[in-house]
Parts: structure tokens; C-alpha cells; sequence
């Protein structure tokens, strides 16, 4: 994706689950906005431009035409892109910065993180692809900021979010009942959390020590591999579409591709035969 800067300081660019020829960045000498522009042949084409936050907006999240934005005075609007009138609903469930924001795989859950230390579940109203204005859950286990937080792909009512220095800690969330399924002590900052798309595994980010990606097992937590390079906290980490690479960016100003979830080449192959051999409906014969 084609980034553009239209600041002197890009926050956050969100594109995961939007259209690919369009992307979100703060408007130019307003960091309380958020700009949406268009990708057509490579020119620069400023769609909308959506305000209504104080504070800077330092994370996005995607859910159809629906894009959520939060703030470092607490607030997240959801904003309809299609619309002039974009603020569909405004949410304040934290008391600082919002640092995480992450809609669940089914589109029916929204959750945040904040500088509070709050991790808050927010549900989709009605069906529709933005979110009702009061927390389904409020989860305040954790002992500092929390930023990474992650869907389980094959189950959708689970949550994992990680805490800051203070806390370091891995906690997984059944948002079905709001009940803590598990707390892993990672001895080391959480920055990012990130399941595989193609194995029961997770992989996390990390600051102090070792600035590392650890690579874990799931459900058992058991640690598979530390990948080591970063010589400063890793800020950001994103899966390819394909879900075998990992990108993660550091503090060091490197970004590191780090091939850690190939799929296994006899599996997929089992997985295409067994596709290639189920019988057609429209070929079988009534008698």
C-alpha cells in the first residue's frame, strides 16, 4: 500500500480490512483527525476528512464501511466513511489514551485498550458494523497500558491482549461469559499479539530485554522460538494475506520479514486433493 504524508507526523495508517484503494491518515497540521484518501493510479485523491476527537488519533480499526478511531483524550468515534455525517456513535469507556483497538474476526465484537490499563469489549449494535455505546465487558486485570491485542481466528469469541512493562503479562479472554481463560507472565514488555492463520499458534512482540518475537503455542502457551534482531522495542508487527510472513517494525527504525508460518506443504496438498475429490452435486444422478 502506497503511504502518503501528509503531516509531519503519520499516527496510524489502517487498511487491514478496508478496500485496498483506500487508507486512513491524520489531516494535514491536525492530528485530531482522520483523513481518508484514495489510491487511483497512484494519484493522491482526499476523500473525507472526519474530526470530533481533542487529542491526537493514534490507532484505527476497520469493520466494512464502518472505521474506528482512537483518541489520547479517551474517545472512540465510529465513523461512516460513505457519509458527510460520519460520527455514528461516540464511545468513552477510557479515562486515557486509547493505544489498541481491534474488531474480532466475525465482525461482532470491538476491542480496546488504553493507557488506563482497561481493556474494554465493546458489541456490534444489532447487527450492524459499528458498536453500541456502552462496554459489554471492562476488564482492569492488567498492572499497565495496554496496546496488542488479537482475535483467535477459529474462535472468534476469544480475546488475547498483552500489558506493558509493568505488567508483561499474556491474557486470554472468553468474551461469551467475560470470564480470564489464562495469564502468561512473558518477563518482557508486550507490543503485539498476533495469531497464525494457519497453525494453533501465536506470536507476540516485545520491548525490554531482548526486543524479541516469541512464537507460542496455543492453548498450551508453550514457547516454540524467540526470533532475535531488533536492538529496540518492536512498535508494530502484521501478518501477509497468506499468513506465512510476519513484518514487524522496531524502535531501531528496521523492519524484519520473518518467514515463521509456512503452511505445511503435504497438508495443503492433502487439503486440495480432498477438495478435487468431493463429487459435484450438479454431476450426481437421481434414481
Amino acid at each position: 500500500m502506497l503511504t502518503h504524508i501528509v503531516a509531519d507526523v503519520v499516527l496510524c495508517v489502517g487498511g487491514e480490512t478496508c478496500d485496498l484503494s483506500t487508507y486512513l491518515a491524520p489531516e494535514e497540521g491536525r492530528l485530531s483527525r482522520s483523513t481518508i484518501w484514495s489510491e487511483v493510479f497512484c494519484a493522491m485523491k482526499r476523500l473525507r476528512v472526519m474530526d470530533g476527537q481533542s487529542g491526537r488519533v493514534g490507532v484505527l480499526a476497520w469493520n466494512s464501511f464502518i472505521v474506528c478511531s482512537g483518541s489520547r483524550d479517551g474517545s472512540i468515534i465510529n465513523h461512516d466513511v460513505r457519509s458527510r455525517d460520519h460520527n455514528v456513535a461516540t464511545l468513552r469507556g477510557h479515562t486515557q489514551e486509547v493505544c489498541g483497538l481491534k474488531w474480532s474476526t466475525d465482525g461482532k465484537h470491538l476491542a480496546s485498550g488504553g493507557n488506563d490499563n482497561m481493556v474494554n469489549v465493546w458489541s456490534a449494535a444489532n447487527g450492524a458494523p459499528h458498536t453500541t455505546t456502552t462496554p459489554l465487558h471492562a476488564f482492569n486485570q492488567h498492572q499497565a497500558a495496554v496496546r496488542a491485542l488479537a482475535w483467535c481466528p477459529w474462535q472468534p469469541h476469544t480475546l488475547a491482549t498483552g500489558g506493558g512493562t509493568a505488567d508483561r503479562c499474556i491474557k486470554f479472554w472468553n468474551v461469551n461469559n467475560g470470564q480470564l481463560i489464562n495469564s502468561v507472565d512473558t518477563k518482557s514488555q508486550v507490543c503485539g499479539l498476533l495469531f497464525s492463520k494457519n497453525y494453533k499458534e501465536l506470536i507476540s512482540a516485545h520491548g525490554y530485554i531482548n526486543n524479541q518475537l516469541t512464537i507460542w503455542k496455543y492453548p498450551s502457551m508453550t514457547r516454540q522460538v524467540d526470533l532475535l534482531g531488533h536492538t529496540g522495542r518492536v512498535l508494530q508487527i502484521a501478518m501477509s494475506p497468506d499468513g506465512s510472513t510476519v513484518m514487524s517494525a522496531g524502535a531501531d527504525e528496521t523492519l524484519r520479514l520473518w518467514n515463521c508460518f509456512t503452511p505445511d506443504p503435504l497438508l495443503t496438498k492433502k487439503e486440495k486433493s480432498a477438495t478435487r475429490e468431493k463429487p459435484s452435486l450438479l454431476k450426481q444422478s437421481i434414481r
